[in-house]
C-alpha cells in the first residue's frame, strides 16, 4: 500500500539535499537499519487508524530493523529516507509488484511522511529521488496500490505523474469496515524491445554501497 501527501515543489541542490515548499532543507539519503524506530513511529498511525495500509499490527521496531536489513542486503530495490531538522519524517521504497520473472521490470512504490511534515514537499522530493533511481535501474513503470478512502494520497500520485488504472472493490476489511484498492501507474521510461534485467541498486547508486 502506498500512502503520500499532496505535492508541493522542491528545488534540487548541487549538495544533494532539497528544499521543501517552506524553504527547509531536507536530506534524502538510503535508509539505515538504525532508522527503525523513526520509520516505525512514522507507519504506526496508519497501520493504527487508517486503511492506507491493510496491515493490522505495527510491526516492533526489530522487526523494522530486520525489513531494513534484508531490503539493503538484496540490492534490488532503492528505500530512502528524508531528513529535516527535526530527524527523519519520512521514507519511500520500491518492491516486487509479482513473483513471477516476466514482471521483474514492474515495481511497486511506498512512500510514508509524518503528518506534520505532510504538504512541505518531502513526499514529492522521495519519489522524485527514488524515480530516478528505479529508473536508472531498468525499471519501466512504478505501481501504486492506495487503500481507500484516502483522497490525500490520491491527489499526490495523480500530481506526481500517476494515471489511475482501476478499482479492486472491497478488496480488504479493516477498521470494521470494507476497502476499495484504487491502482496507479506512472511510466519510468519507454519499454525496450529486448530489456536486460534491472540492475542493482548500489550499481547506480553508490551510497547505498556505503558502510
Amino acid at each position: 500500500m502506498s500512502d503520500g501527501e499532496r505535492a508541493a515543489g522542491g528545488d534540487g541542490r548541487a549538495d544533494g539535499a532539497t528544499d521543501g515548499a517552506a524553504g527547509e532543507a531536507l536530506r534524502i539519503r538510503p535508509v539505515d537499519p538504525g532508522d527503525a524506530a523513526a520509520i516505525r513511529d512514522i507507519y504506526a498511525p496508519f497501520v493504527e487508524g487508517t486503511a492506507v495500509t491493510f496491515s493490522d499490527e505495527v510491526p516492533s521496531v526489530e522487526a523494522m530493523r530486520e525489513k531494513v536489513r534484508a531490503k539493503l542486503a538484496a540490492d534490488a530495490y532503492p528505500w530512502y529516507v528524508v531528513e529535516t531538522g527535526e530527524g527523519v519524517v519520512g521514507y519511500a521504497y520500491g518492491g516486487t509488484l509479482r513473483e513471477r520473472d516476466a514482471y521483474q521490470w514492474a515495481v511497486e512504490t511506498s512512500v510514508y511522511v509524518d503528518p506534520d511534515a505532510q504538504r512541505g514537499g518531502v513526499g514529492s522530493a522521495l519519489y522524485e529521488r527514488l524515480f530516478e533511481t528505479l529508473r536508472a535501474q531498468g525499471y519501466v513503470a512504478a505501481y501504486a496500490a492506495l487503500g481507500m478512502p484516502n483522497p490525500e494520497s490520491v491527489a499526490f500520485h495523480e500530481a506526481t505523474g500517476f494515471d489511475h488504472l482501476g478499482t479492486f472493490p472491497e478488496a480488504g476489511f479493516k477498521l470494521g469496515a470494507w476497502h476499495d484498492v484504487e491502482w496507479y501507474r506512472r511510466a519510468l521510461r519507454e519499454a525496450p524491445a529486448d530489456p536486460d534485467p534491472p540492475r542493482p541498486v548500489s550499481a547506480v547508486d553508490p551510497a547505498f554501497g556505503d558502510e
